[in-house]
């Protein structure tokens, strides 16, 4: 049953949980316009909050936050204290540079921010965590992470092929883990789950250093594309 939206849209409990949401999400991102690679200013990071995985992926963290300390860029995360996300904000921290922390109020009460970020955003819920993050970076990047990651790196090339992003992404694929992930992708491309156009919306590197180069040399993404998101 779809959401109709009429005038008795507050008697509908599951309508208004949607429309209020995701409708905020969508405006914001339609409002955004394509960020000037000149202007590249804070770098958004999907990363892992375990502190057992191995040691590269932590290097490559701690290496890529201060890298973008030494270019001028704000590092944006989820305020994780732990794993891959402590180590990119102190990698960032340590080499003089800003980290914008957003977390929800939740995961605050539980003890999982990080008291070394520069600025911290709390935020309601993870829709607008998400949201916030997004709106806030003028590019994304992926580490190897969980089930969180993937869906925080998906939900972005979701928003992208939906043009409601124009941003680029990169997939720093330490060690190959995103291997898997990639194989995935072609395949849906072959099954015609989705265009060969829109494995264009990611950029795959595999060391820290090549992470800022592929931003700024990412192909620009056609603003028209939302055409092109249905099969």
């Amino acid at each position: 049953m779809g959401c109709k939206i009429t005038n008795n849209f507050q008697k509908n409990k599951i309508c208004r949980y949607f429309f209020v949401i995701l409708q905020p999400i969508s405006y914001r991102f339609v409002k955004k316009v394509k960020i000037s690679m000149k202007k590249l200013s804070s770098i958004a990071v999907y990363c892992s909050s375990s502190n057992k995985v191995r040691s590269s992926y932590m290097e490559a963290a701690e290496q890529l936050g201060a890298l973008f300390a030494q270019a001028g860029i704000r590092l944006i995360y989820g305020d994780g204290g732990i794993g891959l996300m402590a180590a990119a904000a102190k990698g960032a921290l340590d080499a003089g540079g800003e980290v914008l922390g957003v977390i929800p109020q939740f995961m605050v009460d539980q003890g999982w921010n990080n008291p070394r970020s520069t600025r911290t955003i709390i935020t309601q819920t993870m829709h607008e965590r998400k949201a916030t993050i997004c709106e806030e970076a003028d590019a994304m990047v992926a580490l190897p992470g969980g089930i969180g990651t993937f869906e925080e790196l998906l939900e972005c090339l979701t928003w992208k092929q939906l043009g409601l992003h124009h941003n680029p992404v990169v997939i720093l694929n330490t060690d190959g883990y995103y291997d898997r992930l990639l194989a995935c992708l072609d395949l849906m491309v072959e099954e015609q789950m989705m265009r060969p156009i829109h494995k264009e919306m990611f950029v795959v590197v595999n060391q820290p250093e090549e992470v800022i180069p592929a931003i700024l040399n990412a192909k620009e993404w056609d603003p028209n594309t939302r055409r092109l998101a249905a099969i």
